[in-house]
This record gives C-alpha cells, structure tokens and sequence, in this order.
C-alpha cells in the first residue's frame, strides 16, 4: 500500500549539529507498563489506558531514559483516509468487509499513544530516536501519531512521520455557543470555567452539569464506539466529574490534533531485540537499518 502524496506537513531534515555525546551509551529494547508508570506523571495523559499496549524503552546504564508505547490503531479515522483513501468505508459495505478491515489495521497499523523522557534527557534527540526505532521494532507496516503538540514540536517529523492537513474542529462553534449559553469565562479557558462553575447556585450546577454530559455525550463519537468494551458510554459519562467533562469538551470542540504517519522501511524484516539508539543516524529516517551494524546486536 502506498501513501497518497498531498502532506501539508513533510518531515524535517536532520540539522547539522554537535550531538550529545550520552546518546551512544543509551539503548532502547521492549519494556513493560512498570516503565511508563515510572515516567508517566511528566506526560499529559498520565492514567488513561490504550488497548494492545506495547512498550518500548530507552535506557542509559540503570536509568531509565524514556518510554515509547503503541498500540492498537482506531478503527474510523478521517485524517487516515485523507493518507489512505481505500481503507475510507463506503456505502456498500458489509459487516463481513468491516471485520477484514479492523483485521487489516490491527495487523498493519500501529498507533504511538505515547512518547515521554525523563526532564533530564530532553532537547538533546532521545524522543525522535526512540521513536523512529520504536516504530521499526513493532513490526508494523505503518505507524501513527495524533498529537496536537506536533504543531509546536517537531520531533515527529524528525522520526520520519509525515502529517495530513488537519481539518477545523467540527463542534467548535456549537462548543462556543454552548459555553457562551451556561458561562461568562471564555470557552477556551479550562480554569476559569471550573471557578465560575463552582460559585453557582446548587440548582443552577446541577442543571448546568447535566447539560454538559448531554452535550459532550450526543457529540462525542469516542463515547458510543467505546461502550462495548465497557470502558466508555453513558454510564461513563454520567459518572464524570466536571473538571474531567469540561476538559472532554475542550478536546471535543476546540483541539485539532495532527494525523501523521511513518512507513516502516524495516516491515517483515528480523530486528534485534535490544539496539543502540543512535543506531537511528545509521541511515535515513527511510532507509532500512544498515544489515552490517545490526549483525553485531543479534
């Protein structure tokens, strides 16, 4: 399968400078959920879970550097089918088509859920090393990334992952108008809508919260997919607390993450278990890993 070539975004070339000389002593290899939970209060989706987690780690003698966790990829994605037009669903499908898809993405597509390093290591190229590796060592044949920070940080692009223009929040003018209806704080600011929503009579929270759960709830798309694995859904949201449903909100109808992904050059090929993390300059972010180098770490 090929990639569809209209990116707004394309990778970044490597810049030429000095690189930090601790990186050819730190190694990256599987980890487990112990790692994450180690480093996972400096990542900002610190308790939520991802199905079919996989770890991977980098480390530098004892310590623990950073952490790189895939997972299964989501079933209906529209930015996917801006990169991948085929796998769009059409009018015509059947349940049998959509069971081969899911198969055919959980086979082929693995999604980085998250990338975190210790606030000591970072700024000096641990997270778009270990990235890159991580999504050559998982096997798929493409890996992806939705992050809103790719606009801000481009560690992403330096992996090799390439972005599809976003497209504008869809609910954000219904999430203005909501907000603009319950609240006098604007909409976008998460703090202030909790202290105005705190100083309101008993009554008048009560009506405002329920109305945000009926809100979030009728537009979220992420709600209903998940209520049968039982981790989402109505009883979810109605047992959300308000700081977690207006920051739900905020996400539904304000942000815009970017849709990238990266073409394992590496598919179907055997890799070591444990590699060098500068094992990454060895080649282009495209290029397979050279075979030479890798015989000394089988």
């Amino acid at each position: 399968m090929t990639i569809k070539t209209d990116w707004a975004i394309t990778r970044c070339r490597q810049p030429k400078k000095r690189v930090f000389a601790m990186l050819a002593d730190m190694w990256i290899e599987p980890g487990m959920i112990e790692d994450w939970n180690v480093l996972h209060e400096f990542h900002y989706k610190t308790e939520s879970r991802v199905a079919g987690a996989r770890y991977y780690r980098v480390m530098h003698e004892e310590r623990l550097v950073g952490i790189c966790v895939m997972c299964y990829p989501r079933g209906l994605l529209r930015a996917r089918h801006k990169a991948f037009p085929r796998l769009k669903p059409g009018g015509g499908d059947t349940h049998i088509t959509n069971v081969h898809r899911y198969k055919f993405l959980n086979r082929q597509f693995g999604l980085n859920a998250r990338t975190v390093n210790d606030t000591m290591f970072r700024g000096v190229g641990v997270g778009y090393r270990m990235l890159n590796l991580a999504a050559r060592m998982d096997g798929r044949e493409f890996c992806e990334i939705q992050s809103s920070m790719s606009k801000f940080n481009m560690f992403a692009q330096r992996a090799g992952f390439r972005f599809v223009r976003p497209d504008p929040p869809p609910f954000y003018k219904l999430g203005v108008e909501f907000y603009e209806t319950w609240f006098d704080a604007q909409a976008a600011d998460q703090v202030a809508l909790m202290l105005e929503l705190n100083d309101m009579p008993s009554g008048l929270q009560k009506r405002c919260i329920k109305m945000m759960k009926a809100f979030y709830y009728k537009h979220s798309a992420l709600e209903k997919t998940g209520g049968m694995r039982g981790q989402k859904g109505v009883d979810h949201v109605q047992n959300m607390e308000p700081k977690l449903l207006i920051k739900n909100i905020n996400q539904l109808c304000f942000a815009s993450p970017l849709y990238g992904v990266y073409k394992n050059p590496d598919y179907e090929m055997t890799i070591p278990s444990r590699l060098p993390l500068n094992a990454f300059d060895w080649q282009d972010v495209n290029q397979p890993l050279d075979p030479i180098k890798m015989e000394e770490f089988k």
